[in-house]
């Protein structure tokens, strides 16, 4: 098993004094990151340069006991260093964000007005909200472990109502309107079949190639949950892929031959769904469509884990809930004898709900 890097694109090297020094390089963006690996001030430079910002030397530096050495600290912990890549991407935008306007309060002072505060300034986006009291929970849970305070007051705190069920699914009459816009042999058909006969996420789907099938299935890792997942190639996805060069590194990869990124294709995905007239549906809603149409098949929720890799049942269930709704409601109706055969009311009905016995019923007249 490959060995995860603590921190992508960090590396060492020694100045002219013979000085031991390290630095961050990406896409022709260089940072110094200071001398002392994985120190406060080095994760601060580290930090700024993943956003290709540059810290000069000495500034803003860490004051102890304050936010900012919370999370810095936090990034350092086992419960940060074992996210998935993508995860770790995103906490550290939502933190950094936070650090900003919070990084020099102190840890031991922050109470639950506070964290009740930081919610009701993104109370117009309750997805927003819920993820700031995630963040405080599990900074403030670090805080707890380094003894840097008794309690966590974002615990007890209740997340903001969703009115929303999420992304989009895409409906049957939509991904027949989509094939309608972009036909066969362009990067758009190609791109919504195998995220549609995969379970994909856009992220996993850029890293797709032939590497990936063996035998007439397709395997990967996803990349948010580390899940395995191990398919047969479907039909209508083979006959797609056949179109594709061999010696593509993968199947959605650029003209010049490189890894399309995550978001160029969610952004390609926003004009060709324009371009069909879908202004509602989404790359991510392909993956909820994709649940949709396994369990509308008959799929339990194991048989579609194993497609989507979800980590839990619990989001697999809920698609598998709304599908079954109309069928138990008419198995359910189906169950209510009708007066118009000549049966009693259901009232009255006298072996199913009635209570029948050979005694007869006291009257409470007589004595």
């Amino acid at each position: 098993m490959k060995h995860r890097r603590q921190y992508p694109g960090a590396s060492a090297y020694t100045d002219r004094h013979g000085k031991r020094r390290w630095r961050y390089q990406s896409k022709g963006f260089r940072a110094e990151l200071g001398t002392e690996y994985g120190s406060d001030d080095f994760i601060r430079r580290y930090e700024a340069a993943v956003n290709r910002k540059k810290v000069g030397a000495g500034s803003q530096r860490t004051s102890p006991g304050t936010f900012n050495a919370l999370v810095a600290s936090w990034y350092r912990s086992p419960d940060f260093l074992n996210l998935a890549d993508v995860t770790k991407a995103v906490y550290r935008n939502a933190a950094e964000k936070l650090r900003e306007r919070y990084g020099h309060c102190r840890v031991s002072t922050i109470k639950r007005r506070n964290i009740l505060d930081m919610m009701a300034d993104k109370a117009d986006t309750p997805n927003a909200a819920n993820f700031t009291l995630r963040m405080m929970r599990q900074t403030l849970a670090h805080a707890v472990d380094l003894e840097w305070r008794p309690d966590n007051p974002a615990h007890g705190i209740k997340r903001y109502s969703i009115d929303t069920e999420g992304f989009h699914s895409w409906s049957e009459d939509e991904i027949e309107r989509f094939y309608a816009a972009h036909p066969a042999g362009t990067l758009a058909q190609t791109a919504m079949t195998l995220m549609l006969y995969t379970g994909a996420a856009r992220g996993d789907a850029c890293r797709l190639g032939w590497g990936n099938i063996t035998d007439g299935r397709l395997t990967y890792r996803r990349g948010k949950t580390g899940i395995r997942v191990d398919m047969p190639v479907h039909d209508d996805l083979a006959a797609v892929l056949a179109t594709l060069p061999r010696d593509a590194f993968t199947f959605l990869q650029t003209r010049a031959g490189r890894s399309r990124s995550p978001n160029g294709l969610g952004n390609l995905m926003r004009e060709w769904c324009d371009e069909a007239g879908l202004q509602d549906c989404t790359a991510h809603g392909l993956r909820k469509a994709v649940a949709t149409r396994l369990a509308q098949a008959g799929a339990t929720p194991h048989q579609i884990q194993s497609i989507t890799g979800h980590k839990t049942l619990s989001e697999v269930e809920r698609y598998t809930r709304a599908v079954e709704g109309a069928g138990l409601a008419d198995t359910a109706m189906g169950m209510i004898p009708a007066r118009s055969k000549g049966e009693q009311t259901l009232a009255n009905h006298p072996m199913r709900f009635a209570k029948t016995g050979d005694k007869p019923l006291k009257r409470k007249d007589k004595k």
